[in-house]
């Protein structure tokens, strides 16, 4: 058992190695650590366990990364930072997609993982961007949004969503008439220190539009603006 208030990490990776490695650097960031080396093992222990940060492998025997991602998503807000080969860019967008928060291409060195799980856990918003004393809700047409309760509901009904698309939600509506560039937008949600690239927001914003508005085929909420990035629609 976890000992009460300490940040709580699962590492899923076969290669032994690797795991030892990423168990050494998280212990020393204070994190209570466990371990698995296969899918379904690692879905049984995210369960139990119940980690605030899962590092995954997309490469494992059983479950794949990819199988292993959205069955934790169904019962988990956990990060989940995922590791994957750096010439695989389709499994990147992939891991992305079905919930993954970020990712790491190996063979990676330990003070960028490091940076990458810090980031994770410490969000800054971007300069001059303050959220409004009140209301409480915005509101957008049928989207409503909660910052405090970190509620969303469209025509009443609840949206669920990942910690990172909440934070990138949260930015926008709190400027709705700001175009946040890309850079604004990681900085806001990861901090200055993020390594990533364009491809994580551009595939978390797709997720949030996807949750936001399932049926249709424009976009009311979250808008393109072409050439710079980002910002809320009307509704």
């Amino acid at each position: 058992m976890a000992q009460q208030g300490t940040t709580r990490a699962l590492i899923v990776e076969d290669a032994v190695e690797i795991q030892e490695v990423v168990t050494a650097l998280l212990r020393d960031e204070g994190f209570d650590v466990r371990t698995a080396s296969d899918g379904e093992r690692a879905v049984e222990m995210a369960r139990a366990f119940e980690p605030d940060l899962v590092v995954l492998d997309l490469s494992l025997p059983g479950l794949d990364g990819i199988q292993v991602c959205q069955q934790i998503r169904t019962f988990s807000e956990a990060f989940i930072l995922i590791l994957t080969a750096k010439s695989d860019e389709v499994d990147k967008v992939v891991g992305l997609s079905v919930g993954a928060d970020d990712y790491v291409t190996k063979p990676f060195s330990p003070r960028e993982l490091i940076a990458r799980v810090r980031v994770l856990f410490r969000r800054s918003r971007a300069p001059g961007v303050a959220a409004p004393a009140a209301p409480v809700e915005r509101t957008f047409g049928d989207l409503v949004i909660d910052p405090e309760a970190r509620e969303v509901t469209v025509a009443g009904k609840p949206v669920d969503l990942t910690r990172i698309e909440f934070e990138l939600l949260d930015t926008l509506s709190a400027s709705p008439r700001v175009a946040f560039s890309r850079r604004q937008l990681q900085e806001a949600v990861w901090g200055e220190d993020w390594y990533g690239d364009d491809h994580a927001i551009d595939v978390h914003v797709s997720n949030l539009r996807r949750k936001l508005e399932p049926e249709a085929r424009t976009t009311r909420y979250i808008r393109t603006v072409r050439g710079v990035g980002y910002r809320m629609g009307e509704g």
